[in-house]
């Protein structure tokens, strides 16, 4: 739900998280229109922490950039649109011109988006197409329910190409991330 019906950018949201009444609270910022984001439940969390560590060890050991969660992005030409995936990949070379501090005017090679019970899937997929058409090379929607991982990809026109793989599958890198690979079994273990 919208939180404010005049359209802001990211100058405006800055500004409004340095007034002390809004210091705790998270935002992101779609065509112009704040949304507050809501504190994430336990599964969403662990989700979020485990895909973020596979990366990061992933990365690490090869050099290749930084793994990042809920930092603010936005793609250089359009100050309107401010998203805080759950978790990023950004390469060397797409964070050789960005500022060591701040919000990134670059999308991620990697993008990551965690299915809460507030999402709706058209939410995460518009979300998807956006972060694809701005620069991203991939896009998992984590999807807890289905224990399983839809995985965007560019398509001709306004239209997604999305693969499911479910919790026996493996999740690569793709060109996002050459020789990346996490079996689904690592994030979603059989139930006890």
């Amino acid at each position: 739900m919208a939180t404010q019906e005049r359209l802001l950018d990211i100058d405006a949201v800055t500004e409004l998280m340095r007034q002390p009444e809004y210091a705790d609270k998270r935002f992101y910022l779609m065509d112009g229109v704040i949304y507050e984001m809501s504190p994430v439940q336990r599964v969403h969390s662990r989700l979020a922490n485990r895909i973020g560590m596979f990366l990061g060890i992933f990365v690490e050991k090869h050099d290749l950039g930084e793994v990042h969660t809920e930092l603010g992005f936005y793609p250089a030409r359009d100050r309107r649109t401010l998203l805080a995936p759950d978790v990023a990949f950004v390469s060397h070379a797409r964070l050789s011109q960005q500022p060591e501090d701040g919000f990134l005017s670059v999308m991620p090679d990697l993008t990551v988006e965690i299915a809460s019970p507030s999402d709706s899937l058209a939410q995460l997929r518009r979300k998807a197409r956006f972060y694809l058409d701005n620069g991203s090379r991939v896009v998992w929607i984590v999807l807890p329910s289905q224990r399983g991982v839809d995985i965007c990809r560019s398509a001709t026109g306004a239209r997604l190409d999305i693969e499911f793989v479910g919790a026996d599958g493996v999740l690569s890198g793709e060109e996002a991330l050459p020789g990346f690979e996490l079996e689904l079994s690592r994030l979603f273990p059989t139930p006890k």
